[in-house]
């Protein structure tokens, strides 16, 4: 097998297929050359991967491997070579494969890359040469744990290490209410909320793979969970709630009142006990989405200043917070588009970050924006999974290229790949692989990887289907969205036929025709399930959760089809749409538990069981 064969996850920069093969061998030896105890433990993952992909034992030595003939592998840290930050230079030739670095971030992400031939090829491999390093320095996901899936340490652990091979070097859990602060109980009592021990242990485990883990808490907007509580209230923007700009009402508070003092002790405590966890310098501090600032408290103060200024006021004054602790602050770049007049007031050793989840973002636009502030930036795309169960395929990669190649152009300095959990968190882990691999492969080499077989990728190293069904049914699944007649925005209407009650009127778009012709492509498109072969330990966890997944997207349209036919109301109907709930419910509490803290479930399951009761009724 030649490497242009292969699929690589990203893609490398630059790869030269060589003549000849290396045939490995029993008893041969890694040789460390360099700095021998820095080389170390990312040697110890080459021996692991030896051993786990092609059953040889192989030993670590340390010093040269000239006139070695048991050196099959070298490793060489050597800054003297021009090799640009996190890059390294792969050489497979007939003797022995040689990865060098000038650190040893690139030696790793070397090994990654070696891992991923070693799982495609069996005793040989073939000769090459590459020569990588990646556009953004700063490649990230965050997670989100607040809405309202918290996941277990073991499953953290297995993303890191997923992650870590496709050269993420960033994660974030996002955070209102989920960590455990001391003196707050009340807040993430029934949130099974990461501990401090949680977050040393995963920081020494993100560590060992290269990976950041920034600290996330948002201090301004999103604040709901902590303000409707009796104890908090008196820090709200609007205690007795607002109307949403969009339209609607909230009955809950929802920011906190930047002109009350108390707020920014109250976020000085968080920061307190939360920051000392995290080995990173830098701290994201969210900040966006302040909807009803000016609204309530600040009403006054906003009127006489203008609510930019009121915003940046506060900001600033948390910007001195973090300060205090010795971190960069990360927040949402919102200010820069709604109040460029105040840019210039903004400290220049801050990061902006800039978000958008849809294929047509202004990125470009937004770019140039931020590039003439003079603020670094980070591009924020998303896996477009949320609000949706089976994700958004073909708006996923659009956005997530989108972001890339402007990011790229206009001088970002990081891409963050977002994943979020409105509305209940629905969508299981891996329907937002996809997203999560094609984000590390475009943030990595914009390039080498914009037209990356994402399906193939997917097959071998996320799934690892020797079947070759996962890759397909994933991305096929993700885009049974666009099949129903109407797109919306940040969602999915197929979402929405089970989110939202029977009172909502379906878009006219949405006929019967649409709607069957979308379940027969759900069950077309689901019906090789069974016969996919994952080389993983949750491999049968995954095959449930996506059928549930399409369980829960042929249930929204079946009750919207019952709508649209009449028959909402027979009786029949509705015990057959009972009785549909009922197994999707029990089966989403079980699968719930399987990856994530039971803290949450209920908030989750709360629309699907008012969806019951409506049947029932």
């Amino acid at each position: 097998m030649q490497i242009d064969e292969l699929i690589l996850l990203p893609q490398p920069r630059r790869v030269k297929a060589q003549e000849g093969i290396l045939t490995l061998r029993q008893g041969a030896r890694i040789v460390c050359r360099g700095e021998p105890q820095v080389i170390f433990p990312v040697a110890t993952r080459l021996q692991e991967t030896i051993w786990e992909t092609q059953g040889l034992e192989w030993s670590l030595w340390a010093g040269s491997a000239e006139d070695d003939p048991l050196a099959q592998a070298v490793l060489s840290l050597d800054t003297s070579e021009q090799i640009p930050a996190q890059g390294y230079r792969l050489q497979i030739t007939p003797q022995r494969v040689t990865i060098t670095a000038s650190e040893p971030a690139g030696l790793f992400y070397g090994v990654m890359t070696l891992k991923q031939i070693l799982r495609q090829c069996a005793g040989e491999l073939p000769c090459c040469e590459i020569d990588d390093h990646p556009d953004f320095p700063s490649r990230g996901v965050m997670l989100d744990i607040s809405r309202d899936k918290v996941p277990t340490l073991e499953t953290l652990f297995a993303l890191v290490d997923e992650l870590a091979e496709w050269k993420v070097n960033h994660l974030e859990l996002y955070t209102e209410h989920t960590f455990a602060y001391r003196n707050h109980r009340e807040v993430w009592a029934q949130a099974s909320p990461m501990t401090g021990e949680d977050i040393l242990r995963l920081d020494a485990y993100c560590r060992e793979r290269f990976v950041e883990l920034v600290p996330n808490q948002n201090s301004f907007g999103h604040m709901h969970r902590w303000l409707k509580l009796p104890r908090y209230r008196r820090l709200a923007e609007c205690p007795d709630g607002f109307d949403w700009p969009w339209g609607g009402h909230s009955d809950e508070p929802f920011s906190l009142d930047p002109t009350n003092p108390e707020s920014l002790r109250f976020i000085a405590g968080l920061y307190e006990e939360l920051l000392p966890h995290f080995s990173s310098r830098k701290f994201n501090v969210g900040c966006d989405e302040t909807f009803d600032l000016g609204l309530g408290r600040s009403k006054e103060e906003c009127e006489r200043k203008g609510k930019g200024r009121v915003y940046l006021e506060f900001l600033l004054k948390i910007y001195e917070l973090v300060k205090q602790h010795g971190r960069t602050m990360h927040f949402w770049g919102d200010i820069i588009m709604e109040h460029p007049e105040l840019v210039p007031e903004l400290p220049r050793d801050v990061v902006a970050l800039e978000w958008g989840y849809e294929a047509t973002h202004p990125f470009d636009e937004h770019g140039a924006k931020f590039a003439a502030s003079g603020i670094p930036f980070y591009v924020c795309p998303g896996t477009s999974s949320w609000n949706t169960i089976a994700g958004r395929t073909d708006n996923c990669l659009g956005n997530l290229r989108n972001a890339a190649e402007n990011g790229l152009k206009h001088g970002a300095i990081g891409y963050l790949n977002t994943d979020w959990g409105d509305n209940g968190h629905w969508q299981y882990l891996p329907v937002s692989y996809l997203g999560f691999a094609a984000g590390a492969a475009l943030s990595w080499c914009y390039q080498a990887n914009r037209d990356i077989d994402i399906v193939r990728a997917l097959d071998v190293h996320v799934f690892r289907d020797d079947a070759e069904v996962m890759g397909r049914l994933a991305y096929d699944l993700g885009n049974a969205y666009q099949k129903i007649g109407h797109l919306v925005g940040n969602a999915s209407v197929l979402f929405h036929f089970v989110h939202s009650p029977l009172t909502r009127p379906l878009p006219e778009s949405v006929t019967e025709e649409t709607i069957r012709a979308t379940m027969e492509y759900i069950r077309t498109v689901t019906e090789p399930l069974p016969r996919a072969r994952m080389d993983r330990v949750d491999a049968s966890l995954i095959v449930d959760e996506f059928t549930n997944a399409a369980r829960m997207l042929l249930h929204g349209c079946r009750r919207a089809l019952a709508v649209r036919t009449g028959i909402i109301n027979s009786v029949e109907e509705r015990r057959i749409l009972a009785t549909e709930m009922r197994e999707i419910l029990g089966e989403h509490r079980r699968l719930w538990t399987a990856r994530n803290r039971e803290g949450g479930l209920q908030d989750s399951t709360r629309i699907l069981e008012q969806r019951l009761k409506e049947y029932e009724t």
